[in-house]
């Protein structure tokens, strides 16, 4: 089923927080989404098993890197 109206469709989690982290850096990460993964010794494979479990954090990265791509990052 494709989904052409989702911006998202096809772009995996692990690629959207990579993305935000070398665009961002942990530091802004944590200041723009004040989640723990993001605050205290943040990976890419902490902030996902988080992530993937908490659908409010994931929709505000998703909003954000989103927000990112608009911005013409």
């Amino acid at each position: 089923m494709t989904q052409p109206n989702n911006p998202l469709h096809g772009i995996k989690l692990a690629q959207i927080v990579e993305e935000l982290h070398d665009h961002y850096g942990w530091q802004e990460l944590g200041e723009r989404i004040p989640i723990r993964c993001f605050q205290f010794e943040p990976s890419v494979k902490s902030s996902l098993k988080f992530l993937r479990r908490t659908p409010w954090a994931r929709e505000k990265v998703e909003r954000l890197y989103l927000k990112m791509l608009k911005s013409g990052a």
